[in-house]
């Protein structure tokens, strides 16, 4: 495991799924770790994790979150934006809404996934990049996915996931001469409480949520982590890069195009 003790780390959206997973990986490395998110209080987290509320389309109470940490912690060496929406609702009146041509998809989906997920990464990484310029050192982690570089049944969600990716890109030119990171993640199939809860995934190459934490925690402990600023990482091949594994001791392929 890599050694995170004296790193502070923000995972936002980590009361359940990836986002719970990244707090606990960082959290089992060492990292100090404050983790947000609307219902966080009711999460199930280690009693080490720092739980802040937070509603992360509510601009004052982002500006609040990171002064609290910059008040307790006096740092901030690495952010993983894991919050979004528009998963929630696919059924509505009675009809899966998830897969409809955008022509038919309801409108409050691209609010749910511009606003809540986009927008929200990229506020939280102003607030962290102030900290990270004065310290001249960080990393900034945007949790994306596959459906921003193929088609995955969802327009919407395409649209925001290639906005997440190429908000990484430029980020990462801005800050490269400040001594910061940024990078796009992609993980595989992840075994989320959703995942699960649907019963039609072969999970046969899947990866924990703690997985992802721990790509996360290697990546934020790489002294030549800047070699990865701007790109897109897939957990899977940071594992084999970094020879860390699954919780269960395996260590997941990657996909490939044809499998995404």
């Amino acid at each position: 495991m890599p050694d995170l003790n004296g790193r502070v780390a923000l995972v936002t959206g980590a009361s359940r799924g990836v986002g719970r997973g990244v707090a606990l990986g960082l959290a089992h490395a060492g990292a100090k770790v404050y983790a947000t998110s609307r219902t966080i209080a009711d999460a199930d987290l280690e009693s080490s994790i720092t739980k802040l509320t937070c509603d992360h389309t509510d601009d004052e109470a982002v500006a609040t979150v990171f002064q609290q940490i910059d008040e307790q912690a006096g740092q901030l060496d690495v952010l993983v934006n894991v919050a979004w929406g528009g998963y929630e609702r696919m059924v509505e009146d009675g009809r899966f809404t998830w897969m409809a041509p955008f022509w038919e998809q309801p409108a409050w989906r691209w609010d749910a996934m511009v606003t809540t997920g986009v927008r929200a990464a990229y506020v939280a990484s102003q607030h962290a990049a102030r900290a990270m310029v004065r310290a001249r050192r960080g990393l900034i982690v945007h949790v994306s996915s596959w459906a921003g570089r193929k088609y995955g049944g969802n327009t919407v969600c395409g649209l925001a996931k290639a906005a997440t990716d190429r908000m990484a890109s430029d980020m990462g030119h801005e800050l490269a001469s400040h001594g910061i990171t940024v990078v796009s993640l992609y993980p595989g199939l992840v075994r989320t409480e959703g995942v699960l809860a649907a019963g039609v995934f072969d999970l046969s190459n899947s990866e924990s949520p703690e997985f992802i934490g721990r790509a996360v925690a290697a990546l934020a402990n790489d002294p030549e982590v800047a070699r990865w600023n701007g790109s897109v990482v897939v957990a899977a091949a940071l594992a084999a890069e970094y020879g860390f594994t699954d919780i269960d001791g395996k260590t997941p392929r990657p996909l490939t195009w044809a499998e995404v």
